[in-house]
């Protein structure tokens, strides 16, 4: 499959007619789709699944190997076309130019290094580094020979690292010694050497010197990256697996504080996150792709690597940030690689939009094409600012519902094919079935008015996680058992006259108030209309009258205008739109909130600060900034 031979649907009348294929006759839809893959054997049965079990079986009976997708063949056809290209955090530094001939190369050469090191198939092996080419070599060349890979992000701490390898029971940790992420140096091998106290199943650390500063090796454990390299074939033959072997272990933050290792299996997880690539992007032959997020996220193992490289697009890769050495370095990076498909995250676009728009007009952007948003529901003013700032109102912003767990994209428009409307995800793509559920737990069926409920997915689709590691059981309580028969997305969702849908937050994020029930987005929503406010997130905290009183954390554009008299202008704000039950009791005004990588906003931890429940703070170890969560709590109103 080519980018320019692929099954992207083009009309809205195409999507309808698609999408009503894919309901009605879901394994004939997928089965055309799959054959445009290379498999070593066909499939048996297309699905055989039970969401009440809850089991999940895809392409029963086939075997092959993701990697003769990503690169195979590719290279019989488009040997010198850019892969991946890669921007260092320093821009002085040169960026590189992977062809998918030099990566195959480069990925069957390090594929010998984990075999020579004793790793087989479905062997587990823990990757830890920063945005570098070596990354996406390592994780591909644990898929080459059918080893099982879990990525940690590399702004996670020892401890966190710790447990993933002994959640998962890694073999080997594949590191880099040091590198820097903006004007900040993380010396990754030291958090190792603290985490490898801890882990008696790791047996190598393979070591990526992406600086030239001194590194501690441990004898007859720790070896250099190059050194391994040298004795090793540059060609490895892909190892033959079935398409229900897992591909990764993928940690995601649970509610309860313990991370779930999410298991995403091979050919599903390829056939979806491939053909929800194409259509949602609407990529041509020549167009360059970039994604901001990290590879340590799902967004990064689905559309940096394993959905772009199946489809033979050209993906890019960013070691830095968004805001050094300037708040322009977004901007430049477009203009310097002549960027069609930008995919970042609405904290990021919040964050930026705070700056002076001169930062986004010194550069040329003309090359974009199509825009993309995701992490969370992005909010109208940044909508605005994205459309008419970055993409002169010439792009149409796909703005993404997806979760760690559905592996691919469910809920979005096709660039250019379906519309756009701010603050609404849309249409699912084919394949998917949206539900909305009532407080008593029955399906709202679609009948041309406005709904409002609890988003569920009401049948499998390729790309979903089949159960967290080790622990089915947890798997089937958190997902499969609030509305049997269906998978429960935890998130609320409003669905308009013409079933576009709109995510209207997690559904946890309800504060019974005076025996009211208040959702937190529209506060939120409203508190964000006021000029000063940046962004905002309430939570509910005991109260002795009302059972619940509203507590909100407000970032502000110039923090100098924190004055109670702004808080009493947010709380009138409030009242006047939503009413006199939502105004919050309580208003302290933040710098940053706490944040996972993909943009989530970690509500347990602000509801157990505003309760003065600060002695379990749970795992925070997937935070953007786990420091925020103590300023917060030392200047607690």
């Amino acid at each position: 499959m080519e980018i320019r031979d692929n099954l992207q649907i083009k009309t809205f009348a195409e999507y309808k007619k698609t999408y009503q294929k894919s309901i009605e006759e879901p394994e004939a839809f997928w089965k055309t789709v799959a054959e445009k893959f290379t498999w070593t054997k066909k499939w048996d049965k297309v699905l055989s699944a039970d969401f009440k079990k809850p089991e999940v079986n895809w392409f029963q009976g086939a075997t092959l190997n993701i990697t003769q997708n990503c690169l195979d063949r590719h290279v019989k056809n488009h040997p010198n076309k850019n892969a991946i290209i890669w921007e260092p955090n320093d821009p002085n530094e040169e960026s590189r130019h992977i062809t998918y001939k030099q990566l195959q190369v480069k990925v069957c050469n390090f594929a010998n290094v984990l075999k020579q090191n004793g790793i087989e198939k479905g062997d587990r092996v823990c990757i830890y580094m920063p945005m570098i080419p070596e990354l996406a070599i390592a994780m591909l060349a644990c898929a080459r020979i059918g080893a099982i890979h879990s990525i940690v992000f590399a702004g996670f701490s020892s401890k966190a690292v710790a447990s993933r390898i002994n959640d998962s029971g890694c073999k080997m940790l594949i590191t880099a010694n040091d590198y820097y992420r903006g004007r900040k140096s993380i010396k990754l091998k030291e958090i190792c050497d603290e985490a490898l106290e801890n882990t008696p199943s790791i047996e190598t650390v393979i070591v990526y010197r992406r600086t030239v500063n001194p590194t501690s090796m441990k004898e007859g454990r720790d070896k250099f990256w190059f050194d391994e390299l040298q004795k090793a074939y540059a060609e490895c033959d892909p190892v033959e697996v079935e398409a229900e072997h897992p591909l990764f272990i993928l940690y995601t933050s649970g509610s309860t504080g313990k991370p779930k290792g999410m298991v995403h299996t091979t050919g599903g997880y390829m056939v979806g996150t491939t053909y929800t690539f194409q259509n949602t992007f609407q990529l041509n032959e020549k167009d360059i792709y970039w994604c901001t997020a990290d590879i340590g996220w799902i967004t990064g193992h689905s559309y940096i690597i394993y959905g772009p490289l199946c489809a033979g697009a050209t993906t890019v890769m960013f070691e830095g940030v968004p805001s050094y050495p300037d708040f322009d370095r977004f901007w430049e990076i477009i203009e310097k690689f002549k960027i069609t498909h930008f995919y970042t995250a609405p904290t990021a676009i919040r964050s930026l939009a705070k700056q002076n728009v001169k930062h986004v007009e010194k550069h040329n952007l003309e090359s974009l094409k199509v825009l993309g948003s995701v992490g969370e529901p992005i909010n109208e003013e940044a909508w605005h600012w994205f459309n008419d700032n970055v993409g002169k109102t010439k792009c149409p912003i796909v703005d993404t519902w997806w979760q760690t767990e559905t592996g691919s994209i469910m809920i979005s428009p096709l660039a250019g094919v379906t519309a756009t409307r701010p603050t609404f995800a849309t249409l699912p793509l084919p394949g998917v079935q949206p539900a909305i559920m009532d407080d008593e737990r029955n399906e709202i069926e679609f009948d041309g008015k406005v709904a409002e409920g609890k988003l569920t997915i009401k049948a499998p689709w390729p790309a979903i996680a089949r159960t967290i590691w080790n622990n089915h059981q947890r798997y089937k309580e958190t997902y499969f058992s609030a509305y049997p028969g269906y998978y429960f997305s935890g998130d609320g969702a409003y669905r308009d006259a013409v079933g576009n849908y709109r995510i209207t937050g997690r559904v946890d994020d309800v504060v019974i108030v005076s025996g009211h029930n208040l959702g937190t987005a529209p506060i939120e929503n409203a508190i964000n209309e006021h000029e000063k406010v940046s962004e905002s997130a309430i939570v509910g905290f005991p109260h002795d009258v009302k059972g619940n009183a509203l507590y909100a954390y407000v970032i502000l554009y110039d923090h100098n205008d924190a004055t109670n008299s702004l808080k009493q202008e947010i709380r009138d704000m409030v009242s006047k739109n939503i009413g006199a039950i939502a105004k919050p009791q309580k208003i302290q005004f933040v710098t940053e909130l706490p944040k996972t990588r993909s943009g989530k906003i970690m509500r347990r931890i602000l509801r157990k600060i505003a309760a003065n429940q600060t002695e379990n703070m749970g795992d925070t170890s997937t935070l953007l900034n786990p420091d925020v969560v103590e300023e917060i709590q030392k200047k607690k109103v």
